[in-house]
This record gives C-alpha cells, sequence and structure tokens, in this order.
C-alpha cells in the first residue's frame, strides 16, 4: 500500500529503443523535452531518463506527477506532441507505457499542499 503522502500521485516508466542511426537525434530531443519539463512543468515531481549501458540504444523514462491534473497537463502539451513526433519515427517498437504505485523508498516523500511535511 502506497503512503499516504503519495497517494493521487502517478508513477510511470516508459521503456522503448531506438534505431542505432537515430541515437544522437534522439538523446538531443530528449535533453531538449527534460529541460522544458523541469523549467515548465511544476506538477511533474520527477522525470529522468536512463540509458542502459550494454545497448545505448534503450531507453527508460521514469516519472512521477503529481495528481492527475499533472499527468494531463503533461500529456496534452505542445512539447509532449512535439517530442513525441521526434522520437516515435525513431522507435525499433511501440513507446510502452507501464503504471506504477510505490511500495517503499528511501526517498522522502514531498511536503504536503501547504509545504508541511504531514
Amino acid at each position: 500500500m502506497a503512503k499516504p503522502e503519495s497517494r493521487g500521485m502517478i508513477r510511470q516508466l516508459a521503456r522503448y529503443e531506438v534505431r542505432p542511426e537515430a541515437l544522437q537525434k534522439s538523446l538531443a530531443a530528449i535533453r531538449k523535452f527534460v529541460s522544458y519539463v523541469r523549467e515548465n512543468e511544476p506538477g511533474t515531481l520527477r522525470y529522468e531518463v536512463l540509458q542502459d549501458r550494454d545497448n545505448p540504444t534503450r531507453f527508460v523514462h521514469s516519472f512521477i506527477f503529481r495528481d492527475a491534473d499533472a499527468d494531463r497537463a503533461h500529456s496534452q502539451s505542445r512539447e509532449v506532441k512535439e517530442f513525441a513526433g521526434v522520437l516515435y519515427p525513431q522507435c525499433l517498437a511501440p513507446v510502452e507505457f507501464i503504471d506504477y504505485e510505490l511500495v517503499a523508498s528511501n526517498i522522502e516523500p514531498p511536503p504536503g499542499p501547504t509545504g508541511d511535511k504531514r
């Protein structure tokens, strides 16, 4: 069961692999997109992109949204559509999105809406 502080948060992973010849183009698009998220999406509490060490054309995006509204704002943004327009054609298969529930973490939960740690 998720901790009370994390109820309502949305946690997802996205996994995909790009064509080797598209690796640099994909990396540039990823960096541009994550920079946009960092600067413009306060409801996106975490957005990390991991690259497979052994197969650098494989990626995992890990993201946490504060709530459904933040998820919706992210998903419906012009920047997501732009990013997908660059990335998706480079993928070997459709991007796989997986929803997760928090079981345990060594990271302190974010403060509540008023800044308290509840």
